[in-house]
């Protein structure tokens, strides 16, 4: 899978990443016991096992820095009677004109990236079963909004990030 994403400002990365560490310290999962260098707090715009960064327009990021605000902690049914728990970010026009440019620049994205059907958010844990999101969900109070500052190509195959120009 290859995905092109947003990242954070400092400050509201270490905000995330402070929460995945509180799951952590309550035994639950989280993001933060995926240690690869990769690994980092971000939006997904559009995702797609034939994305290609070369498609997206070279004024695509532009707009960034973009302001973030979140929404709801919210979960995602995954498999097996297991959830994804995420922070859902609130659509600002500016998000929506982003995605809609990146996306309609896009060969085969997945159902999920595509207007009507994205649901922006920043992950959290991943495998939760209905009682750890339970647990979960008072150790997650609101977090204040932040920055959206960066876009980067992420391709699963090669395990490679790229930045992208803005």
């Amino acid at each position: 899978m290859r995905s092109i994403e947003l990242t954070l400002d400092d400050a509201t990365d270490a905000a995330v990443r402070a929460e995945w560490r509180t799951l952590a310290d309550h035994e639950l999962p989280s993001l933060a016991s995926h240690t690869a260098a990769s690994n980092a707090p971000h939006v997904t715009l559009v995702a797609g096992e034939r994305l290609d960064r070369a498609q997206i327009p070279t004024d695509a990021f532009d707009r960034l820095p973009l302001p973030l605000h979140f929404g709801a902690v919210a979960v995602f049914p995954a498999a097996r009677d297991r959830f994804v728990l995420i922070r859902t970010v609130v659509v600002t026009t500016e998000l929506l004109a982003l995605h809609t440019h990146v996306v309609g620049a896009s060969t085969d994205p997945v159902p999920t990236s595509l207007p009507g059907a994205w649901t922006p958010h920043v992950t959290l844990a991943r495998r939760l079963t209905a009682d750890q999101v339970a647990l979960a969900l008072p150790l997650l109070p609101p977090l204040s909004d932040g920055t959206l500052t960066a876009a980067r190509f992420w391709d699963g195959t090669t395990k490679t990030l790229t930045p992208l120009p803005h």
